[in-house]
């Protein structure tokens, strides 16, 4: 949430406090399955907790704004997995071994398949924590869920995670909550502003760093991953990796501010400064009349080579969607207990029409 900060000041939590929270879900919705019999046991127990409270170990610098910027094409997922099964390995004396049956359950290859649910599925701890807390830190009251009631709601029908009919509204209540937040605050324009401009300053230093004379380099593990990425998930300097954080960012946008290199110069000053990309977004495809009167706005204001401008004037599209049928459908266990899905149950509001994903364009550009 540390860009959320440009539009929500009190949004100053961190990736610790949602894995502490996730863990604390975790061990409460454990709580209320064995309480209804479920058979859990105390190693699965204990490998679950500790499958949540690494769900996110893999993030880097500023979470998802740079996900695939530093290691193009390898998720936080991948590097969640890498670093588990690094913390596994015989060299750890304290952990290795320990962590297997919670690599099994992360990775969904264990045989209680509700176990990985409560990590990674619709109604994930993870989800109800992220909400819950970022509706707090932001003050977005859309974001406020029923999350102990969704967890009392729970239970499990053939080792599937299933929710008794009664948890029903507050279930459509949450999956209507994560559309608002998504729209009003993970997707607010200034967010995205701020974002997408992280995003090009790196963007822009990894192609100095290859065609520049000048030096790029900032004396962290950040240039490590200013070099391309073979694409190949051993070869990543696993250790260069977990020493990344937000500091070794900021600390080279301080520094880039006063690089010769015309483009990355702008962009490191205007984020520091909080002169962000104007970004409107709308219903509609970016029209081309549109595109090419910004385009040459951006490119006259600031005298930009064809190859300069894209990192000054871009336009891109976002998606959302309420629910997903399919795979992950949530299933409701009724009264008389049968099964159904909780776009089926009379007069749902979850339908099919709210499962069709909304999808947003955007234009991003600099002003003087």
């Amino acid at each position: 949430m540390a860009l959320a900060q440009l539009v929500y000041p009190g949004a100053v939590h961190t990736r610790l406090h949602h894995s502490l929270g996730a863990y604390h879900l975790m061990c409460t919705a454990i709580a209320e399955l064995k309480d209804k019999g479920i058979d859990i046991t105390e190693e699965e127990a204990q490998a679950a907790k500790a499958a949540i409270l690494l769900h996110d170990i893999g993030h880097g610098p500023f979470s998802h704004a740079l996900e695939h910027v530093l290691l193009k094409g390898v998720s936080h997922e991948d590097l969640s997995l890498l670093i588990m099964k690094s913390l596994n390995t015989e060299e750890n004396v304290k952990l290795k071994g320990k962590l297997s049956l919670a690599i099994q359950i992360f990775t969904n290859q264990y045989p209680k398949k509700f176990l990985h649910q409560l990590i990674s599925g619709q109604l994930d701890v993870d989800r109800l924590d992220y909400l819950s807390r970022d509706s707090f830190f932001t003050g977005v009251s859309e974001g406020v869920i029923g999350y102990q009631r969704i967890l009392k709601m729970l239970t499990v029908q053939d080792q599937a995670l299933v929710v008794e009919e009664k948890g029903i509204t507050s279930v459509e209540k949450f999956l209507v909550s994560r559309r608002l937040m998504y729209w009003q605050v993970y997707m607010h324009k200034s967010v995205v502003a701020a974002e997408k401009m992280l995003v090009k300053i790196m963007e822009r230093a990894q192609w100095l760093h290859q065609h520049a004379t000048e030096s790029i380099a900032t004396g962290s593990s950040l240039d490590d991953f200013l070099a391309p990425f073979s694409g190949k998930i051993e070869d990543i300097d696993l250790k260069a990796y977990c020493q990344l954080d937000d500091i070794d960012v900021l600390s080279a946008i301080k520094k880039w501010q006063h690089h010769s290199d015309k483009v990355l110069s702008i962009l490191c000053s205007r984020i520091l400064n909080r002169k962000c990309f104007k970004c409107r977004m709308q219903s509609e495809p970016i029209s081309d009349q549109e595109w090419n009167k910004a385009c040459q706005q951006v490119k006259t204001q600031f005298d930009l080579s064809d190859d300069e401008l894209s990192y000054l004037c871009f336009k891109g599209e976002a998606s959302n969607t309420l629910y997903k049928q399919g795979d992950e459908t949530i299933k409701i266990l009724l009264k008389n207990g049968d099964l159904s899905t909780i776009s089926e149950i009379d007069n749902a509001l979850i339908n099919e029409s709210l499962s069709a994903p909304i999808k947003k364009f955007y234009i991003c550009l600099l002003n003087e």
